[in-house]
């Protein structure tokens, strides 16, 4: 029988809240409604146990895991299943640097830290990659603050033997993910692109995060939109308005693309499309493939950034930090 991954995450959210209610209804269901990948080199979408989560929110910290995900400003509604408790208590996430050697004791007996806290916090995210590599443990970057395309981290982690995934995923069916594709479509069917433009709105305090500090996450949402030799985001053709957060909205998130271009001759194309998605959703429908990812290659001893987590990530090694 293999031995179940061992994780710990940052950030007790939305995104969180979504990846353990989510496991919740696998074990009871054996569902694989929204799973790309029941297996990985053995390891099942069941086959996770959370064994310690930080969080800086006041109200949160003590609690039990699957108590503190319904607290505000969580609200990423309930899955139509039984949540028992699980017997982790939240505990107080990095107020600075200098608590990195408190955070690494408390991962003692983690295999990955999974951390999915706001993204626009740089200083925050090395600290807890710092606190990972102290203890021993992969790190999951699922946030758009560079550490795991950053070479100096790269180069750390490899030398010792611990897997770096990230940096910002690329949503299980998210924005990018389809503007990318429909962009690609162009190209490969001979269209010329004339210009294209995506509007991303959404309910999440992830997503009032990123209004309020949006650089990083701008530049991640460039790079998945990037041909191979950079020349999307150059140019100007494609273009990103500003994010924008509505409340009402709650965990789902809208996004409206266009694309102008033309055909043979010269003639119009013009493609309108309005995606809505429940955001957590598709962080999680991720998440657990790094996760497992992650816990495979820290077992066979695979240090570095890992090429096959690529697909899942915006803005993997190579793109621009």
């Amino acid at each position: 029988m293999i031995e179940r991954v061992k994780l710990a995450v940052v950030g007790v959210g939305n995104n969180t809240s979504a990846l353990v209610q989510g496991l919740a209804l696998h074990h009871q269901s054996g569902s694989l409604v929204g799973i790309r990948r029941p297996t990985i080199d053995g390891l099942g979408v069941g086959d996770i146990d959370i064994v310690a989560a930080f969080a800086t929110s006041e109200e949160k910290i003590g609690r039990d895991l699957t108590e503190a995900i319904f607290l505000a400003p969580n609200n990423f509604p309930r899955l139509e299943c039984d949540l028992p408790r699980a017997g982790v208590p939240v505990t107080k996430g990095l107020v600075d640097a200098s608590e990195v050697q408190r955070v690494a004791a408390a991962l003692a007996g983690a295999e990955v830290l999974l951390y999915s806290a706001p993204s626009g916090r740089p200083e925050t995210a090395q600290a807890y990659a710092e606190a990972a590599h102290t203890a021993g443990v992969a790190f999951i970057n699922t946030t758009s603050d560079p550490v795991a395309r950053d070479p100096r981290w790269i180069d750390r982690f490899e030398a010792a033997g611990l897997p770096l995934l990230g940096d910002d995923l690329a949503s299980q069916f998210g924005t990018s993910v389809l503007h990318n594709a429909l962009l690609r479509l162009l190209e490969e069917r001979g269209l010329t692109l004339v210009s294209s433009y995506q509007v991303n709105l959404g309910g999440t305090e992830d997503f009032r995060n990123l209004v309020e500090n949006p650089d990083t996450k701008k530049q991640s949402k460039l790079n998945a939109l990037s041909a191979a030799d950079g020349t999307v985001q150059a140019d100007g053709t494609v273009q990103l308005a500003p994010l924008g957060y509505l409340s009402q909205l709650k965990s789902q998130k809208i996004a409206h693309l266009n694309i102008e271009a033309q055909g043979w001759g010269g003639t119009a194309v013009s493609l309108d499309v309005k995606l809505r998605v429940h955001d957590p959703s598709g962080a999680a429908g991720v998440n657990i493939d790094l996760i497992r990812l992650a816990a495979s290659a820290f077992r066979n001893g695979r240090g570095g950034f890992l090429a096959e987590a690529s697909p899942l990530l915006k803005s993997p090694p190579g793109t621009v930090v």
